[in-house]
């Protein structure tokens, strides 16, 4: 592990955060935008909060990537919406990534919740 990392990791980093995310969401279904980033702030028990640019972005580039797909759509108030579902290739790679953040979340409890404090000494 680096002390490190480049502006480039750091954003590769939350991008990937947020990608995997919304590849969860869309687990459980076709969803428009909003809708995504409502179901994120609402199982997060309102501890994330997806800022519009930042979704927008983000879906795009799933897209990109052939993660989901988009349709067009009515949402649930009668407007006009694109709906965006996992794809088969999207579903591979959340299955990949969840595991990864499995691990890493596995890491940091294990020494979040270790008996030895910042001095070296047991707590």
């Amino acid at each position: 592990m680096t002390t490190r990392e480049s502006k480039d990791d750091r954003i590769a980093l939350l991008q990937g955060t947020l990608d995997l995310l919304i590849l969860k969401t869309l687990v459980l279904g076709p969803c428009h935008g909003q809708g995504v980033a409502r179901s994120i702030q609402r199982q997060s028990e309102e501890v994330f909060f997806v800022d519009h640019g930042s979704l927008y972005l983000a879906l795009q580039r799933l897209e990109d990537k052939k993660w989901i797909r988009a349709n067009w759509g009515v949402s649930e108030n009668n407007r006009k919406a694109r709906f965006y579902s996992l794809t088969p290739k999207g579903r591979e790679h959340l299955v990949e990534k969840t595991s990864e953040w499995r691990r890493l979340a596995r890491a940091m409890g294990l020494i979040l919740d270790s008996s030895i404090g910042p001095s070296g000494e047991e707590a």
